[in-house]
């Protein structure tokens, strides 16, 4: 079945969006990866903002994709597999609410699929999944700094303390995916 429109976009946090951001950007259909912040009362934040925790919002990426050559449902499994869903608020180092796991929907076609993949992931974890499911109301481009910072400050100690080992590790249960 050929699709009328193969592209969707998901907006995801789970952490620092620098990680998601760097992980997606190497999977085979992704079209776009853009870093911002969503799910919190701020109109327009700036990163400075967000960092502070008092905005609401989180970190996170909105990414683009080509469902004729990735499916949905492996994109969202690697959202699982690139942070730890089971903790509260933090991701690592990285602590406060604008570093949380979420999910935030489009419609309910992608509120279900996000319900299916939360389940998938709960399945093979121990602990409770603590990722927010909530509506998508707005998105804020984050800063032209913020975005691909991987490619862009590969000597960078976040890069190679926190990135560069969860790539390796995504990388290694999503072999096929990766370019």
């Amino acid at each position: 079945m050929k699709l009328s429109n193969p592209l969707t976009s998901y907006v995801l946090g789970g952490g620092c969006f620098w990680c998601l951001d760097a992980i997606y950007r190497q999977l085979k259909g992704v079209v776009k990866v853009e870093s911002g912040y969503s799910g919190g009362q701020t109109i327009d934040p700036d990163y400075y903002q967000v960092v502070t925790g008092a905005t609401g919002h989180a970190e996170v990426v909105r990414v683009t994709f080509d469902e004729l050559i990735i499916p949905s449902s492996v994109v969202l499994d690697v959202f699982f597999a690139a942070h730890d869903p089971t903790s509260l608020n933090r991701q690592g180092a990285d602590i406060g609410t604008q570093y949380r796991s979420i999910m935030l929907y489009a419609d309910d076609v992608q509120k279900n699929q996000f319900k299916q993949a939360l389940n998938r992931a709960s399945a093979q974890l121990d602990k409770p999944i603590v990722t927010e499911v909530v509506p998508l109301e707005s998105f804020y481009l984050a800063e032209a700094e913020h975005q691909d910072y991987f490619n862009k400050q590969p000597a960078a100690g976040y890069c190679s303390i926190v990135i560069a080992p969860k790539m390796t590790q995504v990388r290694a249960k999503y072999t096929g995916w990766f370019n």
